[in-house]
C-alpha cells in the first residue's frame, strides 16, 4: 500500500512539473491556483460571475472591506459611512486615491457606479433601485445616498460587494460593452494591475503607486502574482509538494495525512484544518411528493449521518453544520437562538426518523424494505450533484444509504454540470446538494435571502426546492428593514424565523464547506493561521476583500 502511494506521488510530481515554467524572480512571484478554470478572457466588474479572479479586489476596489474573522467592516475607498437620518446614508471618501491612468478617484465615480444600474436594468445590482431614490454629490469626497425604504441589512452587505469603477472611462461605453464587454486592460485603484495573460495563467503586477502604501503603511510583498489554471486536484497537490504552487484554494483530499511530512501549511494545525466558508444544504423539492409533507422532510433530516460524511469523505477537513446552517462566525452566530434549536432542532437518529415516517402513515406495504406513501403509492427518489464533484458524489452515496436504512428508497445520481444546473434552477429534481449563495457574510440576511428567494419559473438565485411560505418571506423582509445596530429587534425576528425553519424543515443543512487553503513554505512564509496572522486566506473570485489583500501584505519571502 505504501509503495503504491509513493509511486502515485512520483507520478503526480512528474505531471505537475510540466504545468509551469519559472519565468520571474521566484522570491518576488506568488504562484496561486484554485480560482481559475478556463483561459482568462473577462475583466468586466459588471459581470462578477464571469471575470478573472482578482479583477475585483486586486484591480477594482470596494468602499469597505469585511473581515469575517473579526466581524469588522474596514473603511477602504470610503473612510467613513453612516446613517444621518432614517433614509439617508452618508459616505466620506478617501482623499489621495488615483486610478492607474492618473485620474483622481472621487464622488463622481461612486455616483456613477450606482447610477449606471438605474440606467441599465441589466446591471446585476439594478434591483437596489427598487428601494434607492437618489445618489447626491455633496462635494468631491462626500456622497449621500437617499432611500425610499432603506433595506439596512442588504445595504451593509453591498457596501463591501460592489467595486467602484472610473466614471471617466465607463461613461463612454455602450450598454452592450457594459453588460457583456471583456474590458481588456482594466483601470482600477487597487494594489495590482493586469500585466498579461496566457491560455493557462493571469499575471498581475504590483501597483507601486497604490494609495494604501502611504496612507495605511501596507504593501503587498509579491511583485507579481501568477494565477494558474490547474488541471486537477492531483496536479495541484504535486505542485504544492514541489513548491511550484505557493497557495492552493482547491479541495485536496489527503491533506491531513501528508501535511506534516511535506511541510504543507493549513490555517489550523489539526482538524478541521480549514476555516468554514459556506453551508452545504440538501434541498428538498417542496413542490413534489412526498417532499411536500413536513413529516417526511423531518424524517429525512433525522436520518442523515453528517458526522459520517465529515469523517469519511472530508477526512475531518470540514465541520458538521448546526441545524440552522449558521456558519461559525460572529456575524451570524449572534442571532443563533440556542433555546429554539434545543426545542425544535434535529440530529442523526434513525429511530426517530422511522417513527416520524410510521406516525405519518408511511409503511412498507409490499415487504421490499422501503416505505410507500400514505396513499399506497411507491416512493422512488434521486439525490443529485454534478458529475466530477467527487466529495459531493461520495457524500450523497452516504445520504442515500442513510435514507435506505430508514426505509426511504433513494439513490445517488451524477448528471453533468449543465444538466444539474438546469434541473436545480427549473425545479426538476427530488433532492440536491447546493451551496452557491450560502457564503459567509456580514449579515445572516444573505443566507436567508438565498434559502427563501422569491418563487419564480427559474430559481437562479436560491430556494431551489420552491419552499413557499409567505410568513417566512415576510420575516426575512422585516429583518432586512431592521437597522444593523438594532440587535434586539433583529434577534426577535430571527428567533421567529429560526423556529419556523426548524418546524418546517424545508431544507437540511449538512456541513460547512471549507475555505480550502493549502500553502507551500518553500518560498513564502507568514501565511495566515490560527496562531496569526489572522486573515481569511482566499483568492476566489469575489472574496479578495475578505482578507486576501491583507494576506498578501503579510507574506514574507525566504
Amino acid at each position: 500500500m505504501k509503495k503504491r502511494f509513493i509511486l502515485l506521488l512520483l507520478a503526480i510530481i512528474l505531471v505537475s512539473s510540466l504545468a509551469i515554467g519559472q519565468v520571474y524572480d521566484r522570491k518576488e512571484t506568488l504562484y496561486a491556483g484554485g480560482g481559475l478554470w478556463s483561459p482568462p478572457n473577462n475583466w468586466n466588474p459588471f459581470t462578477p460571475w464571469a471575470i478573472m479572479t482578482g479583477t475585483n479586489g486586486l484591480i477594482y476596489e470596494y468602499l469597505f472591506m469585511f473581515d469575517p474573522l473579526s466581524n469588522e467592516m474596514i473603511p477602504w475607498l470610503a473612510v467613513d459611512g453612516g446613517w444621518i437620518d432614517g433614509k439617508t446614508y452618508e459616505l466620506k471618501l478617501r482623499d489621495g486615491v488615483y486610478w492607474t491612468d492618473g485620474e483622481e478617484f472621487n464622488a463622481e465615480d461612486v455616483k456613477f457606479t450606482f447610477d449606471i444600474a438605474r440606467k441599465y436594468p441589466g446591471v446585476h445590482y439594478s434591483s437596489m433601485w427598487n428601494w434607492m431614490k437618489e445618489v447626491e454629490i455633496v462635494d468631491r469626497l462626500t456622497v449621500r445616498v437617499h432611500f425610499t425604504e432603506p433595506l439596512y441589512q442588504q445595504w451593509s452587505f453591498q457596501l463591501y460587494q460592489l467595486p467602484m469603477v472610473p466614471e471617466h472611462i465607463w461613461k463612454n461605453k455602450t450598454e452592450a460593452e457594459i453588460l457583456t464587454g471583456a474590458n481588456e486592460g482594466p483601470i482600477g485603484t487597487g494594489c495590482y494591475t493586469a500585466e498579461g495573460y496566457g491560455q493557462d495563467r493571469m499575471i498581475y503586477l504590483r501597483n507601486e503607486n497604490w494609495w494604501a502604501i502611504e496612507q495605511l503603511g501596507i504593501k503587498p510583498t509579491p511583485k507579481r502574482i501568477v494565477y494558474l489554471t490547474v488541471s486537477g486536484n492531483n496536479v495541484a497537490l504535486g505542485m504544492i509538494f514541489k513548491g511550484e504552487l505557493d497557495i492552493s484554494n482547491f479541495f485536496l483530499p489527503g491533506i491531513p495525512a501528508v501535511k506534516s511530512a511535506y511541510g504543507i501549511h493549513t490555517y489550523f494545525d489539526g482538524a478541521p484544518y480549514m476555516l468554514s466558508d459556506n453551508t452545504a444544504v440538501l434541498f428538498l423539492n417542496n413542490s413534489r411528493k412526498p417532499m411536500d409533507d413536513v413529516n417526511f422532510r423531518k424524517a429525512v433530516a433525522w436520518a442523515i449521518n453528517a458526522d459520517d460524511i465529515v469523517t469519511r469523505v472530508f477526512e475531518n477537513q470540514v465541520i458538521k453544520s448546526n441545524p440552522l446552517g449558521f456558519l461559525p462566525i460572529d456575524a451570524w452566530m449572534k442571532y443563533y437562538d440556542e433555546k429554539v434549536v434545543e426545542q425544535y432542532g434535529f440530529k442523526y437518529d434513525p429511530s426517530v426518523s422511522k417513527k416520524l415516517l410510521a406516525d405519518a402513515g408511511y409503511k412498507d406495504i409490499n415487504g421490499d424494505g422501503f416505505v410507500e406513501a400514505p396513499d399506497g403509492s411507491k416512493i422512488e427518489l434521486s439525490i443529485i450533484v454534478p458529475f466530477g464533484w467527487t466529495d459531493w458524489m461520495e457524500s450523497i452515496k452516504i445520504i442515500a444509504n442513510n435514507l435506505n436504512a430508514v426505509g426511504i428508497n433513494a439513490k445517488a445520481e451524477f448528471p453533468d454540470y449543465s444538466r444539474y444546473q438546469d434541473e436545480l434552477y427549473g425545479g426538476n429534481f427530488d433532492m440536491a446538494i447546493n451551496n452557491f449563495n450560502s457564503n459567509l457574510s456580514n449579515t445572516v440576511w444573505s443566507y436567508y435571502y438565498w434559502l427563501f428567494w422569491d418563487i419564480r419559473e427559474q430559481q437562479t438565485q436560491g430556494n431551489y426546492g420552491k419552499y413557499n411560505n409567505p410568513k417566512a418571506f415576510e420575516l426575512m423582509e422585516a429583518f432586512d428593514r431592521t437597522p444593523v445596530d438594532d440587535y434586539e429587534t433583529g434577534q426577535k425576528i430571527m428567533s421567529e424565523l429560526e423556529e419556523l425553519f426548524l418546524k418546517e424543515i424545508p431544507y437540511v443543512p449538512l456541513w460547512f464547506n471549507g475555505m480550502w487553503f493549502q500553502a507551500s513554505t518553500n518560498v513564502w512564509t507568514n501565511w495566515p493561521s490560527e496562531h496569526g496572522p489572522h486573515y481569511y486566506p482566499c483568492t476566489w473570485n469575489g472574496k479578495w476583500q475578505l482578507g486576501g489583500i491583507f494576506m498578501l501584505t503579510a507574506l514574507e519571502a525566504k
